[in-house]
């Protein structure tokens, strides 16, 4: 092994160190009843225990966030990944220049800063008169995750026989139904993607939700856990809350990365 592959392994594991770290401690920490990462008690399920029981310090407001949180991915999400869909098909059929100058426009929003858009949606619900609450965080979280629900299903258009769609029209299906029974099924493994990014997007926001979530005592886990850290520290049965969405979204990866090579390998 020569040292420059011994410096590229090096550097890669240094990387992952420093990516999961902070979660690996987290996780260990979340097994002991302490009030702050650092002070080891002994092994204890207590954290665990106080957030399904319901015994944890502000347990009321914590089962709201996270409520309000999945419930506000699971519709932004689902939109998005209709709305994206659609806009996909819509891009795809495009001819140049427009195809491009749309794609690049699409791409704006995944490039610019939360805080930017979060600001600019604030101004806009503002200057509309809407009342900022669940309504206008939906809007915002869809406004943000369409962008890369489009780029999720875009490659499987691309990897698409186009004469499959005009088969079926020759064939005497209507639009609809070529659409329905040729396009979506092409296109149903990007669609499955794009939602679940735009649902981990939705999860994972603070930014956006911060600007638009308003004063009436709306909270998602991201702003919750923002105003229970400026308070002097966090909560810790967050740290047990942390660890079982961390292992729930890699047990989620681990399924789909195995059927993605199972349908790879079928091809």
């Amino acid at each position: 092994m020569n040292l420059k592959k011994i410096l590229a392994q090096s550097y890669l594991y240094l990387l992952l160190l420093v990516l999961y770290a902070p979660i690996a401690i987290i996780i260990i920490y979340s097994f002991t009843n302490s009030g702050s990462i650092g002070q080891w008690k002994g092994f204890s399920l207590d954290l665990y225990t106080n957030l399904f029981t319901g015994q944890a310090q502000h347990s009321g407001t914590i089962y709201a966030a996270i409520a309000n949180t999945i419930f506000i991915a699971i519709v932004a999400a689902t939109c998005s990944t209709l709305l994206g869909s659609l806009a996909a098909v819509g891009i795809f059929n495009m001819r140049q220049p427009w195809k491009k100058s749309i794609q690049f426009v699409n791409d704006i929003p995944m490039i610019n800063p939360d805080i930017i858009t979060g600001i600019s949606l604030f101004l806009l619900f503002v200057s509309l008169g809407i009342t900022q609450g669940y309504i206008t965080v939906i809007l915002a979280h869809i406004a943000f995750c369409t962008p890369y629900v489009v780029l999720s299903v875009t490659p499987r258009l691309t990897r698409m026989n186009p004469n499959i769609y005009e088969a079926a029209l020759d064939l005497g299906a209507t639009p609809f139904q070529a659409f329905r029974k040729v396009i979506i099924p092409e296109i149903k493994p990007g669609m499955i993607s794009g939602f679940l990014l735009a649902f981990t997007l939705s999860i994972d926001d603070f930014a956006v939700t911060l600007f638009t979530k308003g004063s009436n005592g709306l909270e998602t886990l991201s702003t919750f856990i923002y105003a229970d850290a400026r308070k002097g520290g966090l909560t810790p049965e967050l740290r047990s809350l942390a660890s079982i969405i961390f292992v729930v979204v890699l047990v989620l990866l681990i399924i789909l990365n195995r059927k993605s090579s199972k349908s790879v390998k079928e091809q």
